[in-house]
This record gives C-alpha cells, structure tokens and sequence, in this order.
C-alpha cells in the first residue's frame, strides 16, 4: 500500500499496491503493522456500508464527540463519491480547512481520517456503495455534525441537478466554537 499524507495532520490517502496477472489482481487493502507503523489506528471493532440509490446524494457531515471519537477508514466498493474531510479538532493547525478526494469502485482508493474530523460524502453515481471501518463503537448520545454548506467551512462540493440530504444534515445550525 501507498499511503500518502494530506494538508490535514493524520488523514491519509492510501492506494492499494497491485499484484496483476492474466486472471487480474490482488492486492492488500489493510494491514495493522503497517497503520501501527505510522501512528494510525487499526483496531477497527465496527464495519459498517453505506449504499445510495441516486447520484448526488449527500452524507454528513457527521462525527463522534469525545471521548468517542472513531478514527475511519472509507472506501468506495460500487459508484463513486467525492468525500470529505473537515478538521475540528481546535488545536490543530488546520482546524477548520477540508479535504475531498474522489473514491470509485475503480480507483480503489482509501481515505483514513482520525477521530474528530468530521465525515461526509456526496455520491457521483447511481447504486453507490461506501465501506467504511471505524475504530470506536457507535455512540449515538456522542453523534454530532455541522452542516454540509456552512459559511465557516466554505466547502466546495461538486455541482449537482439535484442534491438529496435527510433533514437532520440540512439543519445543523452555524458552526460555533
């Protein structure tokens, strides 16, 4: 695997390493020893997929509060979805900048965000599927989020004819710290 460093400390973008023949390829796509190598977590207790019936379907932007905060591992099994990274964590030198990087079936690529970073994506395809491991259980009292378009974050998602959130993502109130 490739694991290459982001402008956000701790969130990874991880390539797979390919090993191809005339059948096509294997490759690794987690190994602790190599997460425990560069400070990552790799204890991941829940794994959990997320599927979207219709492009521009739009996910978060969600995370745990402390203590429970889940470090997470995402990648795209079916489709394609431009996701997101916000950091908030209020000591960190980023604090409030994001990240977004396309994951597709074919890219292969992974995402790895540490615990306080919120979390979301918007789906660029019909019957997209996103598998993600987390390294905390899921703590419903701790679910926090901001919202997707908040004028603190200026996040710049990709143009859509028709963008589908649940209420709760719409109606997140103003990030204040």
């Amino acid at each position: 695997m490739s694991f290459a460093e982001t402008k956000l400390a701790g969130v990874v973008l991880i390539e797979p390493r390919r090993f191809a023949d005339e059948r096509g390829f294997f490759a690794p796509s987690f190994a602790a020893k190599e997460f425990n190598a560069r400070g990552m977590a790799s204890n991941f207790v829940e794994h959990n997929i997320s599927y979207s019936k219709h492009r521009g379907t739009l996910r978060g932007m969600h995370y745990q509060a402390a203590p429970h905060g889940q470090a997470k591992l995402v990648r795209c099994t079916r489709g394609a979805v431009y996701d997101v990274v916000l950091d908030l964590r209020a000591e960190s030198p980023t604090f409030k900048e994001w990240i977004g990087v396309e994951l597709t079936a074919e890219n292969r690529k992974m995402l790895y965000l540490p615990g306080d970073c919120a979390h979301g994506f918007q789906t660029l395809a019909d019957e997209t599927e996103v598998f993600y491991m987390v390294s905390t259980v899921y703590v419903p009292e701790s679910g926090r989020g901001v919202r997707w378009d908040d004028p603190s974050f200026k996040i710049e998602w990709p143009p859509m004819e028709q963008r589908i959130l649940i209420d709760r993502d719409r109606q997140y109130p103003d990030f204040t710290l």
